[in-house]
């Protein structure tokens, strides 16, 4: 194994939740739920989101909660008077425990501030979909309705692309959205999953390799429709035609990064291409 190499599982080290973390999470999200719990009559609640599909990044922030409202609860009736009504009830449950607690599209985003290990929770929402086994319904402030995704769906689809690729798959979502946040996050990390799910094929190659064939691929699909892969909600990629243009450039520009990066360890400079690799991943990813 090479420089570049070492430095690759030096970054998948670096991106690794520890159990320390874990725990710690664990005792947040698991207070915010009982409070939640203890306020409405729900059916059930859990987490879901890229913290449960293991593709969550340092620091964790926006770790997805849902909770499931009861149909024959008192709370149901909160459904008749639209998302916005919904959100605004359960920030109400939430701020009687936490100060920082604010509205979002589809979620209650309780915060703990930036410099915690575990920065903040989504709690969304949720009511079972009419047809047994079809997944669920969450707000969207923005369209005024609700829509329908499946969390658990997504996690299965992830499991097995993972279990496709030896078990690279997930460390190379983590790679891709620590590189996307070094870049100040141009594409919105659910979208960069469903990407990658249908850019990267097995056999899966060097992660340097998949990077790089990741990010010419997504500098014109990111222009693309990309549907839930659940096939339940509306299209993954809500960018405007503005926001797609500056993701394009920006990841356009980190294209060039890693090619140059590659080209320098064909070369035998493989110090000069870790230094390269440091200008997308930065502090993610420590020298050998």
């Amino acid at each position: 194994m090479g420089y570049v190499d070492d430095a690759f599982l030096n970054l998948k080290h670096t991106l690794e939740i520890t159990q320390t973390e874990r725990n710690y999470a664990a005792d947040r999200h698991e207070k915010i739920r009982s409070v939640v719990a203890s306020a409405w009559q729900l059916e059930d609640h859990f987490l879901t989101g890229s913290y449960r599909r293991d593709t969550k990044t340092k620091k964790l922030k926006d770790v997805d909660i849902f909770v499931v409202i009861d149909r024959d609860g008192p709370q149901a009736k909160l459904r008749q008077s639209g998302p916005a009504a919904v959100l605004e009830a359960l920030a109400e449950v939430l701020r009687t425990a936490y100060n920082d607690v604010t509205v979002d599209q589809m979620a209650v985003t309780v915060d703990f501030g930036r410099d915690e290990d575990v920065m903040s929770f989504d709690v969304v929402p949720a009511f079972k979909r009419a047809a047994a086994g079809k997944g669920y319904e969450i707000p969207d402030t923005l369209a005024g309705t609700w829509i329908a995704t499946n969390p658990k769906t997504h996690h299965e689809q992830l499991t097995a692309k993972n279990k496709e690729c030896a078990e690279r798959f997930v460390p190379f979502v983590k790679m891709i959205k620590g590189l996307n946040r070094e870049l100040g996050e141009p594409v919105r990390s659910f979208l960069l999953e469903v990407m990658a799910q249908r850019i990267v094929a097995a056999p899966f190659g060097r992660y340097q390799d998949e990077i790089r064939w990741f990010l010419a691929t997504a500098v014109e699909a990111i222009y693309d429709p990309w549907p839930d892969p659940a096939g339940l909600g509306p299209d993954v990629n809500t960018l405007t035609n503005a926001e797609r243009k500056s993701a394009a450039a920006t990841l356009g520009e980190a294209l060039k990064i890693a090619e140059h990066a590659i080209l320098l360890e064909d070369d035998q400079h493989e110090r000069a291409a870790v230094e390269e690799w440091r200008r997308l991943f930065g502090w993610r990813m420590p020298r050998p």
